[in-house]
């Protein structure tokens, strides 16, 4: 009985803690869009790149506070280890799976220069309106210039995070990808590093309402998965190129789902 009282209001304390953490969330970014993102753009005056790189300094230090946050009033366990292989990374294309809606924010803690695509309305965000245009992260509302915003950004020395589903994915359900991620990798003759974001329990997941916290305390894994290379595919058109490519990450990660996280190619295989 005791037992079942504590597990209660272990799950009660949760749903409270992480509406209080998506508050702060969201009052952060209006503040940050109002105060220390606008001195930024003074200090950086008549520089545009070095201001948005700044910025994404700033935002990453905040996404590890807000990280560091859930933590710490128990809404979440976090484990990185992709960190490591990612700590020397730059000017890649990072594709994920999408379980959850903290992904973005995950990953944007702790890969060094990350830039990403986000969706057009977020732009009209009030608390995340001034956090995107400052840290000039790329909009998905102009297809015909997104191939370009891509390429000048892993010019930069950025690494670009996409999610190849182009949303969060359904429990249960098998992935489905969007060929952007392999047109743009394609297109920008950038291979793919691809990661494994995995929940568990499942939470904050698509048609979701956030107080819907589970039983257990939920973890978040990011782990490394292994480097796709774009070369076996560019003998072939640009459109059957990408169609392929797409086929077989979706492949791919339908078969690490399957697994658990264990499936490994046989090159993976010959690597360790």
């Amino acid at each position: 009985m005791l037992g079942a009282s504590w597990r209660w209001l272990n799950q009660t304390w949760r749903r409270f803690a992480t509406g209080l953490c998506f508050v702060v969330f969201g009052l952060g970014g209006l503040v940050m869009s109002l105060t220390a993102l606008p001195l930024l753009k003074l200090r950086a005056y008549g520089d545009p790149a070095r201001q948005q790189q700044m910025a994404k300094q700033m935002v990453q230090k905040t996404f590890r506070f807000f990280i560091g946050l859930m933590r710490a009033t128990g809404v979440f366990n976090f484990d990185f280890p992709a960190r490591q292989q990612l700590q020397n990374c730059r000017g890649q294309v990072i594709i994920a799976n999408h379980p959850s809606l903290i992904d973005i924010v995950a990953l944007i803690s702790f890969v060094p220069n990350a830039d990403c695509v986000v969706k057009a309305h977020l732009w009209h965000n009030p608390f995340m309106r001034g956090v995107i245009k400052s840290s000039g992260y790329i909009s998905n509302g102009d297809p015909d210039g997104l191939i370009t915003d891509c390429q000048r950004s892993l010019a930069q020395g950025n690494n670009l995070i996409i999610f190849p589903e182009g949303t969060r994915t359904e429990p249960g359900h098998a992935f489905k990808f969007q060929r952007g991620p392999a047109n743009l990798a394609l297109r920008t003759n950038s291979d793919l590093v691809a990661l494994r974001v995995a929940c568990d329990p499942v939470t904050l997941i698509k048609n979701e309402p956030w107080y819907c916290a589970p039983k257990q305390k939920p973890t978040l894994t990011i782990g490394y998965l292994r480097l796709v290379e774009i070369a076996p595919y560019q003998d072939d058109t640009a459109s059957i190129a990408a169609r392929k490519l797409t086929r077989d990450l979706e492949s791919y990660y339908n078969k690490v789902l399957e697994s658990n996280g264990n499936f490994k190619t046989r090159t993976e295989n010959a690597d360790h």
